[in-house]
């Protein structure tokens, strides 16, 4: 039966003719060979394309950045610190009897001299009081010399036995009892006339005046604030260190001596609210005899020459001095510093251009550079423009350039 079918039905393949194709076989084996030529080509496009790129990224060149070295050098270490101006003496002028102001005797924000009356109070209750205390003690005088008499007059009857002795007694007793009278009586009219005195309120020292804050017509007692006045030549300046910076400039000058000599070589410079500098130097004048429990510093005060009055109680300014010399610093400059989360790190160029990371432990800052306490050496490269595009043992192209210390 097959091999009937064979020969009276041949095969569909063999009477099919598809563009010169033969069958559905022909059909499957066309297909398959435009695939696998597809992918040798898709093959070598993409091999093709890879080469390239990996030749463009070979064939890129190193960045270029900019190196300082690393300098070392004397340095000024600069502190600088916030003031508060406040005047040398501040005397407050308060009335020590009380009454009615009935005059103001000065220019508000003037120069006063000491002992200039500022104040008038009434002063007519205080001269009916002197002129009391004087009768009162006019009296006590007549009668001490009542005394006085009567003592005279009984000694020699006494001595004669012509009168008692005890009467002689009591006329010894009665004339020292108005002696003390007679002293008591004093001391209240000089009382009475000091508090005369004292309706004339007077500037205790020389400086400048306030404005006042008592009127005429106000009823005024010794709790009351008239004014303030201040010695402004010269102004101290106040302002604080903390403990830390107190105790590295113990560690430096270990003795009483060192310290006080050192402090006699301080020159402070004051800078104003407007940024400008005050022309005159200052000295250092005291520092307080306790470290604040609170905020963990000391305050410090330094006096400025004030010859013009230019400097007022309440202005604000920065205090800025060398605080001491560090010797054989290394520098850096401040823009060379990558600070990241409380570290430091600087790109380090070597001798085969390749950049190294280094962390460092930093000090002071003095003008644009930065003082490095570990992690450099002098002479080191370090990149100083261009930190932001190299990585740790990238190869660079460097410009070396020169650093300069600027500022304070």
């Amino acid at each position: 039966m097959w091999g009937q079918w064979n020969v009276s039905k041949p095969a569909v393949r063999s009477s099919t003719n598809v563009g010169g194709v033969n069958g559905s076989s022909d059909c499957r084996n066309f297909g398959t060979t435009l695939f696998v030529l597809g992918c040798g080509v898709l093959t070598r496009l993409l091999s093709s394309g890879c080469g390239n790129k990996n030749v463009s990224a070979a064939a890129a060149p190193p960045p270029n950045v900019q190196v300082v070295e690393v300098m070392q050098r004397d340095v000024p270490v600069y502190h600088e610190y916030l003031a508060t101006l406040d005047g040398y003496v501040n005397a407050q002028i308060q009335p020590q009897v009380s009454g009615y102001l009935i005059k103001q005797d000065y220019r508000e924000g003037a120069l006063v001299s000491r002992n200039q009356v500022l104040f008038k109070i009434d002063p007519r209750p205080f001269q009916a009081i002197v002129d009391q205390a004087k009768a009162q003690l006019a009296q006590a005088e007549a009668q001490l010399g009542k005394t006085q008499l009567d003592v005279q007059r009984d000694t020699p009857l006494a001595k004669e036995k012509a009168i008692a002795q005890s009467q002689l007694d009591n006329d010894i007793q009665a004339n020292l009892a108005a002696k003390a009278t007679v002293e008591a009586d004093k001391a209240a009219v000089e009382q009475a006339e000091l508090n005369l005195e004292f309706t004339n309120v007077r500037s205790l020292i020389d400086g400048i005046a306030g404005i006042a804050s008592g009127q005429v017509g106000n009823l005024v007692s010794p709790q009351i604030l008239l004014t303030t006045v201040s010695q402004l030549e010269p102004i101290k300046a106040y302002f604080t260190v903390s403990e830390q910076q107190y105790l590295a400039f113990v560690k430096r000058n270990p003795t009483v001596a060192a310290r006080e000599a050192r402090e006699k070589q301080f020159e402070l410079d004051l800078i104003l609210a407007d940024g400008s500098t005050y022309p005159r130097k200052g000295k250092f004048y005291a520092a307080d005899r306790q470290v604040d429990i609170q905020t963990g510093a000391i305050r410090l005060a330094a006096l400025f020459p004030n010859p013009d009055n230019v400097l007022r109680p309440g202005q604000f300014g920065r205090v800025r001095f060398v605080s001491y010399i560090r010797t054989g610093a290394l520098l850096v400059p401040q823009k060379a510093v990558i600070e990241l989360q409380g570290s430091y790190q600087v790109a380090v160029v070597g001798n085969d251009n390749k950049v190294t990371l280094k962390t460092l432990k930093v000090g002071e800052r003095t003008g644009a550079m930065w003082i490095v306490d570990e992690g450099l050496k002098p002479g080191e490269r370090v990149v100083v423009e261009g930190v932001q595009k190299v990585r740790d043992s990238m190869l660079v192209k460097p410009t070396l350039t020169t650093a300069t210390v600027e500022g304070n």
